[in-house]
């Protein structure tokens, strides 16, 4: 293709994709936005002092180090040429366009809980993003877990693409609480211990985890190990400026979950976290 060629393919690229941005509503942006905060992509998608998304600060497990990559609409680095089927995919099944398997450091095990409705919604906030040029770096693993096609296993035996569904003898709010939570929050993958496969021990679920050096609390309502006695006021002020019942504030990965995701909620989704996490059975 000639240089002439290859500029106009790319404007159109462009233009295409800046007029699928613009084709959602506003309710459909509006939505996404809410999704993009309580997911917590900046939180892994941005490296401190870098551009809004466009790769993370590196992700210490115990199974090497990973880097979450840019997800800006970049057509070169970023998901620019990722089509809404794409972006459904990689929610929901873990795989990229080409099919490859993604590490579960990337919690598409909960995120395939979201509705398809409110992963399209994402995906359009997503496009308004501006683009940045820049390549990801590789994670840095050691043998056995760098070997890809191993992943295949690991998603049969252990990923459960279902979405989420109500418990009907549940309230509403519970409801949208459990949703949030398990969901687009993906609250469990910290808060929750892993096996020594990597994947969440449910029968110990939210009674807390490790990431890196840190050790992420126990959240169920257990009266001595979790936060069994904490009142809805006490969860509602952890949630809104992340001051705890002692009158210290969290730090760390926390810091940002709070900051970047659930200030910024809806009150009326916030009391639905603290419905749910507060009926959370102690473990």
């Amino acid at each position: 293709m000639s240089r002439g060629g290859a500029t106009l393919a790319l404007a159109l690229g462009f233009f295409l994709g800046a007029g699928a941005a613009a084709a959602a509503s506003p309710e459909e942006l509006a939505r996404g936005e809410l999704l993009f905060h309580i997911g917590g992509c900046t939180n892994c998608h941005t490296a401190e002092g870098g551009p809004l998304l466009a790769g993370g600060d590196p992700l210490e497990t115990p199974f090497g180090r990973f880097y979450a990559p840019n997800i800006t609409p970049d057509p070169e680095t970023g998901i620019g040429r990722w089509s809404e089927a794409d972006f459904l995919r990689a929610m929901r099944e873990g795989r990229s366009p080409s099919g490859a398997p993604y590490y579960p450091a990337f919690p598409y095990t909960s995120y395939a809980k979201m509705s398809e409705a409110d992963l399209r919604a994402l995906k359009a906030y997503l496009d308004t993003i501006p683009p940045v040029r820049r390549p990801n770096r590789e994670h840095e693993l050691g043998f056995p877990y760098n070997v890809r096609w191993g992943l295949l296993l690991w998603q049969w035996a252990f990923h459960d693409p279902a979405p989420f569904r109500p418990d009907p003898t549940k309230s509403e709010a519970w409801n949208r609480g459990a949703y949030l939570v398990l969901g687009p929050g993906h609250c469990a993958e910290c808060h929750t211990p892993r096996t020594w496969y990597g994947a969440l021990d449910d029968s110990r679920a939210f009674a807390g985890g490790r990431l890196g050096k840190e050790v992420i609390p126990n959240i169920t309502s257990d009266p001595e190990k979790g936060i069994g006695r904490w009142t809805a006021g006490d969860l509602r002020g952890l949630l809104v400026i992340g001051i705890k019942p002692d009158g210290d504030f969290v730090g760390g990965d926390m810091a940002k979950v709070v900051r970047n995701g659930t200030a910024k909620l809806p009150e009326a989704d916030r009391e639905a976290i603290v419905e749910f996490l507060l009926s959370l059975p102690p473990r």
